[in-house]
């Protein structure tokens, strides 16, 4: 199959493409490296939801679990055993394009969302992840919470290259974007090398429209700022992001071989069916940014995807969009504390039933042991 032209435009536009999406089914088949070398895919990205779905729906996890039931090992070194060997494995798949491009091919693993309240247990198990994945174009995955930015600047100052989850609110980006300096200053202090330290910045997008739009039909405002809010709030970012890395802070960092924070967009599906499903795409094109796509998204732009405005040219409205979003009555902080708040409830909550699903394998797997199968 020829490569798809769309998506090669995105990507020759600054945008990496990266998948929200992994399973061992999808590795085993070739899945993943058809959408490499045919959707210009260089990067995938996870998290407890997705390994909760790839589990509980595929036999490829079987024989591993058989083995580790004969061993009887503890429910957790179990899960992190199988997803691991599957981020090892998408890593060692996507190894060719970290060569290539030497910024993508990265594949991310997050830590226990249970910890995301607890500054030192987040940066120990990232050490743990990064050990035993142990691949250079991975990345760990932190929450941005105001517990997780201090392990984000322990983690880099270790050498541990970060992807920062859960992103809401422009005040909390630039928190992230300083924790990231702070690593990479404090690694220089240490006498360490930047070579090789990567990080991105996952902004959420689609479920701030979610949030926003509901209270502005609470408050009966102008139904044209519906679904105008999370794009602004995105491009907003972006600029925040062009004037931190333009800084002379950063250009000191710069010229020790630190490398930027791209900025990366995830919750790029629309929630909303009367959205165009390419909108959080086709808006937020720009130079050293990521966007993460569910495979649905990804295969709608390659079908009928189109470039929307330069960002440049869209930070004075989207400043616009914000204040009136404000003076409609929406309370902009509630908004994404609320939504920080169920995004750690809802990879709980994945995370629990992913822990659940691995149990009752080991359970089933051990009753065959012991009755001979």
């Amino acid at each position: 199959m020829a490569r798809n032209e769309k998506l090669a435009a995105l990507s020759d536009a600054g945008v990496a493409v990266w998948l929200d999406d992994l399973s061992r089914d999808r590795i085993r088949s070739g899945g993943l490296q058809s959408l490499v070398d045919d959707y210009s895919v260089v990067g995938v990205t996870t998290n407890p939801t997705i390994f909760a779905a790839a589990i509980s729906g595929s036999d490829s996890y079987d024989d591993q679990v058989h083995a580790m039931a004969v061993r009887k090992v503890s429910v957790e070194e179990a899960l992190r055993t199988i997803t691991a060997a599957d981020v090892r494995d998408a890593c060692d798949l996507l190894a060719p394009v970290a060569r290539r491009t030497g910024r993508d091919g990265r594949v991310s693993l997050e830590v226990a969302p249970r910890l995301a309240q607890d500054s030192d247990a987040t940066a120990a198990e990232a050490a743990h992840l990064w050990w035993l994945v142990d691949r250079p174009n991975l990345f760990i995955k932190i929450p941005a919470t105001r517990e997780g930015l201090r392990a984000i600047t322990t983690s880099i100052a270790r050498g541990i290259s970060v992807n920062v989850t859960l992103i809401f609110s422009l005040e909390r980006y630039r928190a992230v974007m300083d924790a990231y300096l702070c690593g990479l200053e404090q690694r220089v202090r240490d006498g360490g090398s930047l070579t090789g330290i990567e990080s991105v910045a996952s902004f959420f997008v689609s479920r701030v429209d979610t949030e926003i739009d509901r209270r502005l039909d609470k408050a009966g405002a102008d139904p044209a700022l519906k679904g105008k809010a999370a794009l602004a709030n995105a491009q907003l970012a972006y600029q925040a992001y062009e004037e931190v890395f333009s800084s002379d802070r950063w250009r000191a960092l710069q010229a020790q071989g630190a490398m930027t924070q791209r900025p990366l967009w995830a919750s790029t599906g629309v929630k909303n069916p009367d959205y165009p499903d390419t909108l959080y795409v086709r808006e937020l094109i720009a130079p050293d940014t990521v966007n993460t796509m569910p495979e649905k998204t990804l295969m709608a732009y390659a079908d009928h995807g189109s470039p929307g405005r330069p960002i440049h040219e869209t930070y004075e409205e989207a400043a616009q969009v914000m204040k009136a979003v404000t003076d409609a009555g929406v309370d902009l902080d509630e908004v994404f504390t609320v939504l920080e708040d169920e995004g750690i409830e809802k990879f709980v909550d994945s995370w629990d039933e992913l822990t659940g699903s691995v149990r009752a394998e080991l359970e089933d797997k051990k009753m065959s042991v012991y009755q001979g199968g």
